[in-house]
């Protein structure tokens, strides 16, 4: 049963005391599929989309952090791949002047 309201929440807990665990466990597991999610799509923007996953990634790593993941490390390496996928889009843009890849030269 998912209450919006803090206070029936813990009117719930004290009755039945599953609410407030499983709350938590919800919550927890959220973080951990966000620190996830972070890790995966910062590996493809380095080579793709470095504009849109990037910032994705970075994102959700820190959300994950916030909401406290048991997944740290892979939520630190999210925001890490983040911070490269910007550097290499940064790079190219500057090296290339806006162009990556010239077809039909």
């Amino acid at each position: 049963m998912y209450l919006l309201s803090t206070q029936r929440v813990v009117r719930d807990t004290q009755n039945t005391g599953t609410t407030a665990s499983s709350a938590s466990t919800e919550k927890a597991e959220n973080a951990d599929q966000m620190a996830v999610a972070s890790f995966i799509l910062g590996l493809p923007g380095l080579l793709i989309f470095n504009l849109v996953l990037g910032p994705l990634a970075l994102t959700l790593g820190t959300l994950a952090l916030v909401r406290q993941t048991r997944r740290r490390g892979r939520a630190l390496l999210g925001i890490a791949l983040g911070l490269a996928d910007l550097a290499v889009l940064a790079t190219t843009v500057l090296a290339g002047h806006g162009t990556i890849w010239q077809l039909g030269a």
